[in-house]
């Protein structure tokens, strides 16, 4: 069970902002002002909007450590409050944390300077679980995953594993990712993924490409009947999770992969594709990727799907996408209210896609997340009670 949601975004700088804010319509993304793009025309970003890490680092932390790592932890930090732990929280709890690209700003900040002797640990994909553990005392089962932009979705999976299986009587799961700075928007930008219009564009005729974003977004997850007893209040339950590679190339999706994952999630949680009443799809804005997922999507479920795309507002965030959106899915399901996709003029296909905020009685969502070499990570998520 999900018992306790914690994230930074482009929308907000809590779980509860950021929701607030996809409800809106409000779009995060805006003028890159991080760092500089170099020649490219790549001047767009979803940006973290007056996050402080005072309240939740010392400074030598806050010197040390790349924003993705006091991103992580700040969405745990806000994730065990919300769960009401305080001295429930177990010290044999697992962390598990996702990032596609890790310590990546500081090292595109580094280039012609001296490195610190700080740097590797500092910088290393890891240390995000790693710092939330020991910053929290936890001894558990602590790993970092790195499955580019599935990296959230697949550290969930695995710990929705460890709890159900025993290993874990409860654990910290979700992914992290600071990615705006010169390296990365240069290196995105000359494999021709980013808008150069700026705006991200799911599932619109007119997309070229997706826009990056920062943050992170971390869940807790009990035991159903442990949460229970301490008196918990659930969000929802992630009753499946599927995994599939199609590795046939490193960029270019298909649906055939894409659908086997989500299969697989279906089969776990036990539901049929008529169980699902609603989508929280990957939806990058590039123009295969969307078109691909489209047709995944209408395959399996039928053109009726009802779909969503919280990167029309977020941005990307690569490795941290999965679990913000899977944090969205389950917010859906508690508060029956399903957000919008923002600038869909002219849609691709014939799925049912959610243009605003809409009432919804869905008793299952869907949650996909699909990263670079063909990985795919599918999350279903489950009202309680259902």
């Amino acid at each position: 069970m999900v018992t306790g949601m914690g994230a930074v975004s482009p929308l907000g700088n809590t779980l509860r902002e950021t929701w607030e804010a996809a409800l809106a319509g409000r779009s995060g993304i805006g003028a890159l002002s991080r760092c500089d793009p170099g020649r490219g025309p790549w001047r767009a970003a979803g940006e973290l909007k007056g996050f402080d890490a005072a309240g939740f680092l010392p400074p030598k932390d806050r010197r040390r450590l790349d924003p993705f790592i006091q991103y992580a932890y700040a969405a745990a930090a806000m994730a065990v409050e919300d769960a009401g732990l305080g001295g429930a929280l177990r010290e044999d709890a697992s962390v598990l944390i996702g990032s596609g690209r890790g310590g990546i700003s500081t090292l595109s900040a580094l280039a012609g300077r001296r490195a610190s002797a700080y740097l590797m640990l500092g910088t290393t994909v890891s240390m995000a679980a790693s710092y939330v553990a020991g910053r929290l005392g936890l001894k558990g089962h602590v790993l970092g995953i790195s499955n580019a932009c599935a990296s959230g979705g697949a550290a969930l999976g695995e710990a929705v594993r460890l709890v159900r299986s025993g290993a874990a009587g409860m654990a910290l799961a979700g992914g992290a990712e600071a990615p705006l700075c010169t390296l990365c928007i240069g290196g995105y930008g000359a494999l021709g993924a980013l808008s150069r219009e700026g705006v991200s564009r799911p599932f619109d005729r007119g997309r070229d490409g997706f826009v990056l974003g920062e943050g992170a977004g971390v869940l807790v997850l009990e035991e159903y009947e442990a949460a229970v007893r301490r008196g918990a209040r659930p969000y929802a339950e992630i009753a499946g999770c599927g995994n599939a590679a199609d590795a046939f190339h490193p960029t270019v999706p298909r649906s055939d992969g894409q659908i086997r994952a989500m299969r697989a999630a279906l089969a776990e949680a036990g539901l049929s594709p008529g169980d699902v009443g609603c989508i929280y799809a990957h939806a990058t804005s590039t123009p295969a990727g969307d078109s691909t997922e489209a047709e995944s999507i209408g395959r399996l479920f039928g053109p009726g799907a009802r779909v969503t795309a919280a990167k029309s507002m977020t941005g990307h965030m690569l490795g941290a996408s999965g679990a913000v959106e899977a944090a969205l899915a389950a917010m859906s399901l508690r508060e029956g209210l399903l957000p919008g996709i923002l600038n869909l003029g002219d849609p691709e296909g014939s799925l049912d896609y959610v243009r605003e905020t809409v009432r919804t009685e869905a008793g299952a969502a869907l949650a996909n997340s699909f990263g670079f070499g063909g990985l795919s990570t599918v999350l279903v998520l489950r009202k309680v009670g259902q």
